[in-house]
This record gives C-alpha cells, sequence and structure tokens, in this order.
C-alpha cells in the first residue's frame, strides 16, 4: 500500500500525515494558509484556541528530541488537547513488549492521535496500518525517510519572505544521503512548482540517482550557490553514516561550510534555514547563523503553527481552524 493511499479518507483528507509525497499542491496550500491563521495564537495572553478540546494526543518519541517534540507538544495544547508524552526509554517496550502490544494498550486509553518519531524508516507507516480506524498518525520523523511536518514548515517560512514559490531558485546544501529533512523539502518544493532545487554536497553525502528526486546536483558549493533565493543548510548526520564518508569536520567546512563569502554568492536577499539543531564551525559559521539574512529561529516558532494546522486538518476538522482567527 502506497503512503498517499493509507493517509487519505475516502473523501481525500488527511487522515494521518506521514510524507509530503503524493499530496496535492492544494493539500499543501491549505496546510500553510491554516498555519497562517494559526500564527498569532502564541501572541495573545491567552495562547489557546479549543479546537481539540476532548481529544488526546501521544507524543510516541523512540529517538531523542527536544525542539519538534516540545513544538508537538505546545501545538496540542494550543489546541487545548491533553498531551501524553511517553518515555521510551523506560517504557515496557526496552523489556521485550512488542510496538503492536503497545499500540493496543495506548488504544486503550482511549487516546486520538500518536506522534511518531522512530529511527527506522517506515515506522509511522507501520503504525498507520495496524492503529484502530479512529486513530490518526503523525510523523514525526522515520529514519532517514521522511519528516513531512518539518519540511511543511520549512514552506511555511519560506512562502513568507518569499510568497512566489514559481519564482524561486532554492538550494539544500548538505548531507542529503542520510536526511529525512531533505527529502521532504524536496517533495514539498517540486509539489508547490518551484522550477529550481539544487542539491549540493560531496559525492558520498548525495543519494544515487538524486535526480529522479526532482533536483540537480552540484559538487562544487560556490557554483551551486550562485544566484539562488533559499539556502537550506542541513546537519551532519553523523548518526546514520556507515564507514567514513567525511575526511574530516574542518574540510567537510572549507568545502561545504555556509561562510559568509559564499553566501555572497546567492542574491543579496536570500534567506538562509537550517532544521537544527546546528553545528556552528562544521556546517555554517556563526555569522551566519547569527546574521541578517538567518531565519532559523523563525523555524522554529513557525514549527508550532503548522503543526496546530496538521493536528486540525488530520482530526477531521478542516474548517474549525477559522476560530483561530
Amino acid at each position: 500500500m502506497k503512503y498517499r493511499d493509507i493517509q487519505l479518507d475516502s473523501q481525500g483528507r488527511l487522515r494521518h500525515f506521514l510524507t509530503i509525497e503524493g499530496l496535492k499542491q492544494q493539500t499543501l496550500i491549505d496546510i500553510l494558509d491554516s498555519a497562517e491563521n494559526f500564527s498569532t495564537v502564541g501572541t495573545r495572553n491567552v495562547k489557546k484556541v479549543p479546537l481539540l478540546r476532548g481529544k488526546t494526543i501521544a507524543n510516541l518519541f523512540f529517538e531523542a528530541s527536544t525542539r519538534t517534540r516540545t513544538t508537538f507538544e505546545l501545538a496540542a495544547k494550543r489546541l487545548s488537547a491533553d498531551v501524553l508524552n511517553l518515555n521510551i526509554n523506560t517504557s515496557s517496550t526496552t523489556k521485550g513488549e512488542s510496538l503492536l502490544d503497545m499500540l493496543r494498550n495506548l488504544e486503550a486509553m482511549h487516546c486520538d492521535m500518536f506522534v511518531v518519531r522512530h529511527h527506522s524508516s517506515g515506522a509511522a507507516h507501520f503504525f498507520a496500518q495496524h492503529v484502530a480506524p479512529h486513530i490518526s498518525i503523525i510523523n514525526g520523523g522515520d529514519g532517514s525517510h521522511a519528516h513531512p511536518t518539518q519540511g511543511m514548515l520549512d514552506m511555511f517560512t519560506i512562502r513568507r519572505h518569499k510568497p512566489d514559490f514559481t519564482a524561486l531558485r532554492v538550494a539544500i546544501v548538505g548531507d542529503i544521503l542520510h536526511s529525512r529533512v531533505a527529502r521532504s523539502q524536496i517533495h514539498a518544493l517540486n509539489t508547490l512548482g518551484v522550477p529550481e532545487v539544487r542539491a549540493i554536497g560531496p559525492r558520498t553525502l548525495i543519494p544515487a540517482q538524486a535526480e529522479s528526486l526532482g533536483v540537480h546536483v552540484y559538487h562544487d558549493m560556490q557554483q551551486g550557490l550562485r544566484d539562488v533565493d533559499v539556502v537550506i543548510m542541513l546537519r551532519l548526520q553523523r548518526e546514520r553514516m556507515q564507514g567514513a564518508l567525511l575526511p574530516s569536520e574542518n574540510e567537510y567546512y572549507r568545502t561545504y561550510g555556509l561562510s559568509p563569502e559564499k553566501l555572497a554568492l546567492a542574491k543579496p536577499d536570500a534567506i538562509v534555514m537550517h532544521p537544527g539543531p546546528i553545528n556552528r564551525g562544521v556546517e555554517i559559521d556563526s555569522s551566519v547563523a547569527d546574521g541578517p539574512q538567518s531565519v532559523i529561529l523563525e523555524q522554529v516558532t513557525n514549527g508550532i503553527a503548522v503543526r496546530m494546522a496538521i493536528m486540525a486538518m488530520v482530526l477531521g476538522r478542516p474548517n474549525e481552524e477559522q476560530e483561530a482567527g
């Protein structure tokens, strides 16, 4: 069963949010528009809307995370949902209980949604295949496969600075081979009509047949950055690397790290992004990460509104987000 088949209901609405791949452009635009409505909730005295009151959302994070888990938790609470954070390191799965047994026990607690982050590609899809019909799954990142909510918050951030996707040239730089974020970004950028997406990195960190993903491959960073509107830097995924794919971090920074000199090759109003956490002096110079063209902290803020929008849509209330306006 394909991801796009299982994540849509019979009316074509989101039942799960597992991947951006296969979704229609209008679905992505609906998410971005809904997130725009939610973006002011965090600035209010009472930072809540009642959309998911009475719903229970469980965060199932099998991988360590601060930024993603925290923004999912804040998003759920601002929608007035009850939130359960499961500490997997101390859970019964470490005592031999299977994922399916754990899933059945959580279902018995009458949860409405599971946010799943797992080190294995396809884990969220596995949950979606086996979960009870009334429960929805959101993929919080699975292996090297997909991180769709990160991809959408990046699109939201880009649109706020560069509203016309069809006029953009976007560069994604670094460890694309191991990056679930990059895959989600590429699917989203292509679906939203970006005419040129560039993948920049060493040969050892670019997937084979990368062009089939809809990108133009560059191994020379100076050439790849020339005249781009958006520069997205990626973290080196050393925990997913097998073997010596890089000579050294110093050599990597010299060749593929984003310095002020390299950024000057992009358009003067280009924005700089990074999904975090940042390795300063490896992927990006501090003067760039903290500079006027950086929107890295905006990405974190925008993640709350985007995840609120996705949760509201997935739980079958595509129009009620207007209450947030």
